[in-house]
């Protein structure tokens, strides 16, 4: 398995969080609140469509986002709890590539659907009356569907980009998950090309969401300080102030992993931080933002 090209690896072994056999179990009892809270969180936001009160754009916004943070943490959590119970922490060859597409669908969409809540807001904020013909459901439907769509644009170009090389000295995986960074990472083959297609996928789809995100709060603060009552200024900043605390450690977290080069990456700390990423923000995001 470890010698030869890519059609001889049919295995890879996931080192997961912790190697030490002391932490497994209370390793899986953490995760497994964790993952119990997200599903129970986000399910709960999804269930919002029952109720004919919570039909507002935000609230279809909300439930999206739900359902992304959801399918990110269950791609990733129940084969991770699995491996804390099992000795030989295995995932098949296809199982690793449909686990870091089925990652990167969810995550692209992530990035992107927090950037379409911002405008959002804006549009509450800068132009209450025209709200509703501003942010209609036709438009939000539109904005969902490019976000999933292209979500799953990156995962089918950049999954067999990665996937595309050869792994002929190890099949160890220092990861919890089937990432492309320790993917890469285990190559014998040259990786210029798969590193190349990931950067620029990366900083591509953080540039614009971010210039998003930052053209839309920076017209949001300014509509506030218009505000003449403080009591009004208050108002408008309590509806975005979560949601800014939750894009700025979500793009914090993913701009410190993916936009650094290749020398510089500590396995090691990109694991803690896909930890938070992946499933310490789903959980939060129902708190930080409703």
């Amino acid at each position: 398995m470890a010698s030869g090209n890519l059609t001889q690896v049919t295995e890879f072994i996931l080192m997961g969080v912790s190697d030490r056999p002391e932490l497994q179990i209370t390793l899986f009892l953490l995760f497994l609140v964790i993952y119990g809270l997200t599903v129970t969180g986000n399910l709960g936001i999804t269930l919002t469509s029952a109720d004919s009160r919570l039909q507002t754009p935000m609230y279809f916004f909300l439930r999206h986002l739900a359902v992304i943070n959801l399918g990110n943490s269950t791609v990733i959590a129940p084969k991770m709890l699995v491996n804390f119970l099992v000795s030989k922490k295995t995932t098949s060859y296809y199982e690793c590539a449909t686990q870091l597409g089925g990652f990167l669908v969810f995550i692209v969409a992530e990035i992107f659907m927090l950037a379409v809540m911002p405008y959002d807001c804006y549009v509450a904020i800068c132009n209450p009356l025209l709200y509703m013909v501003v942010v209609f459901r036709r438009i939000c439907l539109l904005l969902v569907s490019l976000t999933y769509f292209y979500g799953f644009c990156t995962a089918i170009v950049v999954t067999p980009c990665v996937f595309s090389v050869s792994y002929c000295s190890s099949n160890i995986i220092n990861h919890f998950y089937c990432d492309n960074v320790p993917l890469l990472a285990l190559s014998c083959s040259d990786t210029y090309i798969p590193e190349t297609v990931v950067f620029i996928f990366s900083g591509t789809n953080l540039f614009f969401s971010m210039t998003i995100v930052l053209i839309s709060y920076f017209n949001i603060v300014l509509a506030i300080l218009r505000i003449r009552s403080s009591e009004g200024r208050q108002k408008a900043f309590s509806t975005c102030a979560s949601h800014m605390v939750a894009v700025t450690v979500f793009y914090g977290t993913l701009l410190f992993m993916y936009l650094q080069p290749r020398t510089n990456h500590s396995l090691n700390t990109d694991k803690m931080a896909s930890v938070f990423y992946t499933l310490v923000i789903p959980v939060l995001n129902p708190e930080f933002i409703v």
